[in-house]
């Protein structure tokens, strides 16, 4: 487990954290179509908070695409870094995602995000943040709508319908089980929404939400366990102050190109 600092500089104001956003909401790729779906190496992050102990524990699970079967695991935890503020959640959570992706031992491929990507007030959610700074491709899975209207889509497995900010489309609801309610999709970063779609349904071939997610989701709830279960966080090694620890500083992602 890569122990995470805040990292010297990150935005601690609502007005800071929505001047970053202005400033990489330009950089997003929406002009490229994305790997095909069951190809390649598929990546699930997710994270858990104990707002308690001040926590926040991040898993990256590398699936395989085809098979689904898991390639690499890695989790990261560290101090929660901006506090609850409704369309900045990124800000809580970027720094120990990034250390949970620098720790995997293989590239992770596409990146699937337990939230938003372009659907979001500002179209800048977890998902586009995330592969600005990264260069990876990456889509939002959401489990629910967030503030945007949709009709239901058709009952079966594969429907779909749009997700509207007024008349915009910023993603899709998508049936991934017959008559069970829709999962949300929205691009992120350099995938199409139609492609976007498609990986979802071929992460769920028996759950509602995509296999990535579930597996990251119970890694990092996990990892969130142990580090309470450490007798206090300096035993654990975890970090209370400026600065980081394991991977590279989150921040010095800003400066290059955002493609690989």
């Amino acid at each position: 487990m890569t122990s995470v600092r805040i990292p010297d500089g990150w935005p601690t104001t609502e007005g800071a954290a929505r001047a970053v956003q202005d400033g990489l909401r330009g950089r997003v790729v929406l002009d490229e179509p994305g790997p095909p779906p069951r190809t390649g190496r598929v990546t699930g992050v997710d994270v858990a908070y104990d707002d308690e102990r001040d926590l926040v524990a991040a898993a990256a699970v590398v699936l395989d695409g085809a098979s689904l079967e898991v390639v690499a695991e890695a989790t990261a935890v560290g101090r929660i870094s901006f506090p609850y503020v409704p369309g900045l959640l990124a800000f809580r959570e970027i720094p120990t995602v990034l250390a949970a992706l620098d720790a995997l031992p293989c590239p992770p491929g596409l990146v699937v995000c337990d939230g938003y990507g372009l659907a979001h007030p500002r179209r800048f959610g977890l998902a586009s943040h995330l592969g600005v700074l990264t260069g990876l491709p990456t889509i939002g899975v959401a489990k629910n709508p967030f503030t945007f209207t949709f009709t239901a889509p058709a009952t079966p497995r594969g429907s779909t319908a749009p997700l509207l900010a007024g008349t915009e489309e910023v993603g899709r609801a998508l049936r991934t089980r017959d008559s069970v309610k829709p999962v949300f999709v929205s691009v992120g970063h350099r995938v199409g929404l139609a492609n976007a779609c498609a990986h979802t349904l071929a992460l769920t071939p028996a759950h509602r939400l995509p296999e990535t997610t579930r597996r990251a989701d119970a890694l990092c709830r996990r990892a969130l366990r142990e580090a309470v279960g450490a007798d206090s966080g300096a035993d654990q090694g975890l970090p209370s102050g400026p600065g980081r620890t394991g991977g590279r500083d989150p921040l010095s992602r800003l400066g290059p190109p955002d493609r690989p």
